[in-house]
């Protein structure tokens, strides 16, 4: 293998430049600031976790996962996720935190590529976890804080589509019990957003033709709240017919917050992780063809820290948010240059220190020798302030 050269980085990784990070800081600090209005407490957990625990759980494939060991021989990850790492400190820092529990993060996480252009291992996820509340009241809410989070990032044209497992699970099992691998190579079809590969699966399945059809037709549940009513032909099971109840509920509470004009109700949507039990929705800008939003209820994923409860949340993926953002996200600074000599150093500097403590303002001072006073060119700032 070749040495890499010296301003290479990893496949997958990349550098962010001040001005980028001046964005993508802005973006953060305004989601955060959203999600506290809403009383959700920001935590922060470890880059590595145990992978016989958080690895684990995570539901990341394996193969995605960064694994590497410490000096007793431990399989250590880098987080994949964030929701994983929080499962556990719920259940063991805050074992002891009445239910339930709003609790809001910030981090980088790493997922391993294949060696494909344009694939990122590293990126950032400003998220938030309602702990303890199974209700559509609850999920009704971290979809609407998700709306307000994005508007608060700068994304203004954008859609939020939602979900239920429940709902295509009951249906596949009412026809394929039995054959997981057959419901499974549907499922993944879905995942992508392959309809074709879908048809082709289906029509490949020995099943009953009215099944089949039925199967086809669900790509054409996508809509307002009609969706509901129109998708009860298909719900044969009761697995099926409650996931659309609820999803009914989560429609009206949405209401009741006034952004229903921003989501649409999709049930061919199939989450990317399997511990997802109930709602799951994404959000994508409308200039993206991937989701800047992902989320939904993992009722199961507690207990396997030993804390059974409900639970719900999403992540942003801010630095792809970046890419949409409307510039007003960020107020732009009046940026200051501050020029002296030696003889006039002490109210220059006396200058720039009371400048700085004005909000909106970035100052920089520049020390500059007598003989280079003369020609010295500017540029970039708004205002430039002499002491020579």
């Amino acid at each position: 293998m070749s040495k890499p050269k010296v301003f290479e980085k990893p496949n997958g990784f990349k550098d962010y430049l001040p001005e980028a990070v001046s964005r993508l800081r802005a973006i953060e600090l305004n989601v955060l600031a959203c999600m506290r209005s809403w009383g959700y407490r920001q935590i922060i957990t470890p880059t590595l976790e145990y992978y016989d625990t958080v690895g684990l759980a995570s539901s990341t494939p394996n193969e995605r996962l960064f694994k590497l060991l410490d000096k007793r021989g431990t399989t250590l990850v880098l987080r994949s996720e964030m929701t994983a790492p929080i499962a556990r400190v719920v259940a063991s820092l805050l074992k002891d935190e009445p239910l339930p529990l709003r609790l809001s993060h910030h981090s980088n996480v790493f997922r391993a590529i294949e060696e494909e252009a344009g694939k990122e291992a590293e990126f950032f996820q400003t998220g938030v976890e309602l702990v303890g509340d199974g209700s559509a009241e609850a999920d009704g809410e971290v979809v609407a804080l998700s709306i307000a989070c994005l508007k608060a990032a700068g994304v203004r044209d954008f859609k939020v589509a939602l979900g239920h497992v429940g709902f295509l699970n009951g249906l596949l099992e009412a026809g394929l019990g039995g054959r997981p691998e057959e419901q499974q190579a549907l499922k993944e079809c879905l995942l992508k957003r392959d309809y074709v590969g879908y048809r082709h699966v289906l029509r490949s399945i020995d099943a009953d033709e009215r099944f089949k059809a039925e199967l086809e037709a669900i790509l054409r549940l996508r809509g307002g709240r009609e969706i509901c009513r129109d998708a009860e032909r298909y719900a044969h099971s009761q697995a099926a017919q409650e996931s659309l109840r609820h999803l009914c509920e989560v429609w009206d509470v949405l209401d009741a917050y006034g952004v229903n004009e921003h989501i649409v109700i999709d049930l061919t949507m199939f989450g990317n992780f399997s511990y997802y039990t109930g709602l799951i929705f994404e959000g994508y800008a409308s200039t993206l063809g991937f989701p800047v939003l992902s989320g939904g209820r993992y009722d199961k994923l507690l207990a396997t820290f030993g804390r059974p409860a409900a639970a719900t949340g999403f992540a942003l993926a801010t630095n792809r948010i970046m890419e949409v953002a409307e510039d007003d996200v960020r107020e732009r600074p009046h940026r200051v240059l501050v020029l002296y000599d030696r003889k006039h150093r002490a109210e220059a500097v006396r200058t720039a220190m009371e400048l700085r403590n004005r909000p909106g303002f970035e100052v920089e001072s520049r020390f500059v020798g007598e003989n280079a006073a003369n020609g010295l060119k500017v540029q970039g700032y708004d205002e430039v302030i002499r002491f020579l």
